[in-house]
């Protein structure tokens, strides 16, 4: 099922993006929800011209966004964490945990933006995070998970 989506869905996209999904997700969560409308033909010329007005403005929104993406790339993010035997943590490491992170350094970045693999992590180590800031700026971000210092 093709839908346009009127507002950013974590996971799935970003306002006025053209999605497929399962009908069941479509049909009983995002529709009845308001974050999304049926891509008709008639929907989609409308999205092309709203796209098209748009244009003007989203070129100065993605050179900012660029500029975001830029400082953020310069980070060199190290998550401390609790661990357990062996490299095993307490818990685990999740998208917020590395969103805060960020924000701590001086971007401020939410975390429906970061995508990390497997959606969590539970051992120490060297991983990549997928930050997707706007539908024309994605990049990747290496991070690093550390022990926690004993006192």
């Amino acid at each position: 099922m093709e839908l346009i989506l009127k507002e950013d869905v974590q996971n799935l996209g970003f306002k006025d993006e053209i999605v497929n999904v399962k009908n069941g997700y479509g049909r009983n969560f995002l529709i009845p929800q308001g974050k999304a409308i049926i891509a008709t033909e008639s929907a989609r010329k409308v999205l092309a011209e709203n796209l098209k007005q748009r244009e003007f403005k989203e070129k100065s929104i993605i050179d900012e966004t660029n500029k975001i993406a830029k400082k953020i790339k310069s980070l060199n993010i190290k998550i401390t964490s609790k661990v357990g035997s062996g490299d095993k943590l307490f818990g685990s490491v999740t998208n917020l945990d590395l969103a805060s992170a960020i924000s701590k350094k001086g971007s401020e970045l939410d975390k429906k933006f970061v995508t990390l693999p497997g959606r969590n992590i539970k051992r120490l180590g060297k991983y990549v995070a997928k930050i997707r800031l706007h539908r024309e700026v994605s990049f990747e971000l290496p991070f690093e998970i550390v022990p926690e210092n004993k006192k």
